[in-house]
């Protein structure tokens, strides 16, 4: 069932999946408040359909949907290679789920019970790193060039799908090649945040990217008990 509310907003239009109506509404309001268009779904089939067809700006999407749940919905987004950003919204206790999802390309997540306003912060965050930042040259480790300012990556001159969280990961360790970051750092400066339970989220991601990257993936490196280097 379609739940569709609100119009196209200033900020561009988000995507929330979420069958609790309550939840939804709440997000809704804040949302709006903030200057976004909204549209609401309440199951996870009617999700995707309304993503493909609205091409949001981002997602909001909780996991435990009826039918086809959050983290399928995102794995069928990321098959067809749509870079859409998403936040999934998880059970407090759902570590697995959570681990699971960012590993299927999600952006960010919020854990129930939350603050609005936290969410709100975080859509603007990951929505930054979607936008880019101002126009700086091209990066070359190894066999890896990242271009900020096209939002590209090729290993070997072969082009790499990344999400926009993987590709700002990428691009702040490949900033300063050989210089080690600790997890929080790479929290603070990507995610916006920092928070010890999150460095989670930083070892599934630099999973991901190396898994992405291919032959490329060997210039990251982990210095056991820091953090993360990107070095040829």
């Amino acid at each position: 069932m379609d739940g569709s509310k609100g119009t196209d907003g200033s900020k561009g239009l988000v995507l929330v999946v979420e069958d609790d109506r309550a939840i939804a509404d709440l997000v809704r309001l804040y949302l709006t408040r903030e200057g976004f268009g909204v549209h609401l779904a309440y199951d996870g089939e009617t999700g995707l359909a309304a993503a493909q067809r609205l091409r949001p700006r981002a997602c909001v999407l909780d996991i435990a949907l009826p039918g086809l749940d959050g983290i399928e919905l995102c794995r069928r987004l990321r098959a067809e290679h749509d870079p859409v950003p998403v936040i999934f919204l998880t059970a407090r206790d759902d570590e697995v789920e959570r681990i699971l999802g960012l590993e299927m390309g999600a952006d960010d997540y919020v854990t129930k019970p939350f603050s609005p306003r936290e969410l709100v912060a975080r859509l603007r965050a990951v929505l930054r790193r979607a936008d880019g930042g101002p126009s700086m040259p091209a990066r070359h480790v190894g066999p890896v060039t990242l271009d900020p300012l096209t939002r590209r990556t090729t290993v070997d001159g072969v082009p790499v799908t990344l999400t926009s969280t993987e590709f700002d990961l990428l691009n702040y360790l490949m900033s300063r090649p050989g210089q080690v970051f600790t997890r929080n750092q790479l929290l603070s400066a990507v995610w916006g945040y920092a928070d010890v339970a999150g460095t989670r989220t930083v070892d599934v991601h630099i999973a991901q990217l190396r898994a992405k990257l291919g032959p490329g993936g060997t210039i990251i490196r982990t210095v056991r008990g820091v953090g993360y280097a990107a070095d040829a």
